[in-house]
C-alpha cells in the first residue's frame, strides 16, 4: 500500500488546527508508525503538542547571497547602480552587500568587471527529526529575516517520505500553515487530502472560501472539520451550506471547551478530554476510509 499524506490547514490562524493535527497523529499511530509534519516553518508548534526525543539538527541551505571580497573590488559603483533591491551599497570605497536585501540574482556579478563579486550559499534555516512513541516528527525553524518558507516546507516533506520509507510507515499527517500563501502551496502540493479546520465567525467562512478555492486550484480534495461550533450555531449552519454548496464534505462538528487550552500547556492533545474523545476517534475513522478508499 503506498504511504498516504493527509495536510491539515486552517486559511487563518487560531481556529485549532495544530491541536487536531496533533490528536489525528495520536489516533493514527494505533494502528502503525506515522510520520507527522510541522510545515508551519514560520512559528513552528506541533512539537509541544506531540512528545518526542529530539533529533540532530540540519541546516538548510535557502538560495544564494553575493559576496564582495574588498581586495578586489575597485569602488567602481557599478554593482550598486545595477542592483534593484538596493542591496548593495559603497563603504569606504568598496562595495558591501546587505544579506538580508540580496535576493540572489547575480546581477551584481554579471556587472562587475572585477570579479570582485561571488555567490555563497545561505543558511536560512533548520530542520530535524524527532523520534515519539509511534511516530516521528519532521519540523522546522526558518531564520530571521528569511525567506523560502516555500522550499523549507518542500525539504521537510521530503524528509518525511524518506523517513516513512525506512519505518514502513503508511500515513503522513502535515500540520500546514496559516493563510493560502505559498508555504501552504508546498504543503498542499501532492497530498491525498486537505482537511480544512475552521470556526464559525465571518472571518472562518471567509477564510474557508479561500483554503477551499486552493484546493480546488491544486486540485486536491477537501473535507471540513467546524471548531467551537456550538459557540455560533447559526454560523455553523451557514458554514455546513457553504461546505454543500463548493461539494466540500462536512467531516464533523466540535465543541468549545475552556480546558483546552489548559491541556495544551500540559503538552497533551484534545484526545485526553473526555468531551473530545469520541469524536475525535469517529473523526479519524471516517478520514482514514476516505484515505484508503
Amino acid at each position: 500500500m503506498p504511504v498516504k499524506e493527509l495536510v491539515v490547514i486552517s486559511g487563518k490562524g487560531g481556529t485549532g488546527k495544530t491541536s487536531l493535527a496533533a490528536s489525528l497523529v495520536e489516533l493514527a499511530r494505533e494502528d502503525g508508525p506515522v510520520v507527522a509534519v510541522d510545515a508551519d516553518v514560520d512559528a513552528s508548534n506541533l512539537a509541544l503538542i506531540l512528545d518526542a526525543e529530539p533529533g540532530e539538527v540540519n541546516d538548510f541551505v535557502g538560495g544564494e547571497l553575493a559576496f564582495v571580497t574588498p581586495e578586489l573590488c575597485t569602488g567602481c559603483g557599478e554593482c550598486v547602480a545595477a542592483c534593484r533591491f538596493a542591496a548593495v551599497s559603497m563603504t569606504d570605497g568598496k562595495a558591501l552587500v546587505d544579506p538580508l536585501a540580496c535576493e540572489g540574482c547575480r546581477v551584481c556579478r554579471a556587472v562587475c568587471p572585477a570579479g570582485a563579486v561571488t555567490m555563497r550559499h545561505s543558511v536560512t534555516g533548520s530542520w530535524r527529526v524527532d523520534e515519539g512513541e509511534g511516530f516521528h516528527l519532521i519540523h522546522a525553524e526558518l531564520g530571521i529575516a528569511r525567506d523560502n518558507s516555500g522550499k523549507l516546507v518542500s525539504r521537510v516533506r521530503r524528509e518525511a517520505r524518506d523517513v516513512a520509507e525506512r519505518t514502513g510507515a503508511k500515513l503522513i499527517i502535515i500540520d500546514g500553515p496559516p493563510g493560502i500563501g505559498c508555504p501552504v502551496h508546498a504543503a498542499i502540493t501532492g497530498t491525498d487530502l486537505a482537511l480544512i479546520v475552521t470556526e464559525p465567525s465571518p472571518s472562518g467562512m471567509h477564510d474557508l472560501e479561500r483554503a477551499l478555492d486552493t484546493c480546488a486550484h491544486f486540485d486536491r480534495p477537501a473535507v471540513v472539520v467546524v471548531n467551537k461550533a456550538d459557540l455560533a450555531p447559526a454560523l455553523t449552519e451557514e458554514t455546513a451550506d457553504l461546505c454543500r454548496r463548493r461539494g466540500a464534505f462536512l467531516l464533523g462538528l466540535l465543541p468549545f471547551d475552556r480546558r483546552v487550552p489548559g491541556l495544551l500547556a500540559r503538552g497533551l492533545s484534545l484526545v485526553h478530554l473526555d468531551t473530545f474523545r469520541g469524536l475525535l476517534v469517529e473523526l479519524w475513522e471516517t478520514l482514514r476510509g476516505r484515505l484508503n478508499g
